[in-house]
């Protein structure tokens, strides 16, 4: 089993460097909560924009909001995923409390739940 858990600490390792650098793109870490990221403009404005302007930069700003949402998910899932290594419980679901499934774990190593409650992961807090 520890050959197990180095494995699947070793990709959630990687999977946070990956989520990491991706948010790095998109937002900054917001010191006051581990857990946040904001999402930054890549537009500076001087002077005043026309309308048109404005609204392209107010969408790209709303689809690097959404995109970096997703990949905060993924990181917090991820970080908490590390953590329950630590903590001696990774592999349970938060849900059943039974075990999750080792193929859900090869395949997404960040799950929270077994396949049976797979629908109901993302309603977890």
């Amino acid at each position: 089993m520890e050959t197990h858990m180095t494995h699947f600490k070793e990709l959630l390792e990687k999977e946070l460097r990956t989520v990491t650098d991706e948010l790095r793109t998109l937002g900054i870490h917001n010191p006051e909560n581990p857990h946040d990221w904001v999402a930054t403009s890549t537009e500076t404005m001087v002077g005043e924009a026309d309308e048109n302007v404005s609204a392209d930069h107010a969408e790209a700003l709303e689809e690097r909001t959404a995109t970096l949402a997703d990949l905060e998910r993924r990181y917090n899932d991820t970080v908490r995923a590390l953590e329950k290594i630590e903590a001696g419980t990774y592999g349970i679901c938060e849900i059943s409390g039974e075990p999750i499934e080792e193929e859900r774990l090869q395949a997404n190593p960040a799950a929270r739940t077994c396949v049976a409650h797979k629908e109901e992961e993302v309603s977890l807090a």
